[in-house]
């Protein structure tokens, strides 16, 4: 009989470790932002600096994207190609100013906010000072621009109208709201730069990793530890 109690409590001991092991780490959630980007021959890289900070040089292609995405790896590029020839064609040149090409994409139905349609795709061409940033050359092309209190950039030509980085869980809804970093990524201050290898965004959002988090673990120890106090108990018991 002692043996049988024993043999049941490890058992239930062992089926509720299993069970917290398999419900595994929380989904990382997401973000609603406008992502920053530098565009070549290449493609697209996501800027290590905030639009405000870089001052491209003429002829250079700067690219705005909105969309739900949990950190910099993730995140969606422009959808219109980096040609500054083809966006800038209709745009001379001029003494005293420079060209910057923008691509400004909003993004798709399922990464806008509830109620809201996001506008087609476009591209601008602007004609700047010298020195300007690309916040002031989007600024010349696709007003009216909203910030937060930390400079993250919340809405490019009006869109969207309301939110500002603000945490997306998995069925869509957002909950909370992130502070700017650097590029526009939630999860930092304004004055740190997002990486494109992984934003503060992951951070903020606890991480992708597949491993148990610290959570999972502290949980399983304390199922443990009733565990064994169970079997403990019942020895006495019958002792």
């Amino acid at each position: 009989m002692r043996r049988a109690g024993r043999t049941t409590a490890l058992l239930v001991v062992l089926g509720a470790v299993l069970a917290v092991l398999g419900a595994g780490p929380a989904q990382a959630a997401g973000y609603r932002y406008w992502s920053f980007w530098e565009g070549s021959g290449s493609g697209w890289t996501y800027a290590t600096q905030g639009p405000s900070l870089v001052r491209p040089d003429d002829g250079a292609v700067q690219g705005f994207r909105f969309s739900v995405s949990e950190d910099s790896q993730d995140s969606a590029k422009p959808r219109r190609a980096a040609e500054f020839t083809k966006i800038c064609a209709d745009t001379p040149a001029k003494d005293g100013t420079k060209r910057i090409a923008l691509v400004i994409d909003p993004g798709t139905a399922a990464d806008a906010p509830a109620g809201e349609t996001p506008p087609a795709p476009r591209t601008a061409c602007a004609r700047v000072a010298p020195d300007a940033s690309a916040a002031e050359a989007l600024a010349s092309v696709a007003k009216p621009l909203r910030y937060s209190s930390d400079a993250m950039l919340c809405a490019i030509a009006g869109y969207p109208g309301s939110g500002c980085g603000e945490q997306v869980s998995g069925d869509g809804n957002g909950s909370g709201s992130g502070s700017g970093n650097g590029n526009g990524t939630p999860g930092a201050s304004a004055s740190v730069s997002a990486s494109p290898a992984g934003s503060a965004a992951s951070s903020a959002s606890g991480g992708s990793g597949g491993g148990p988090s610290a959570g999972v673990l502290v949980g399983v120890g304390a199922v443990l530890l009733l565990g064994i106090a169970a079997v403990v108990q019942a020895r006495r018991r019958r002792g």
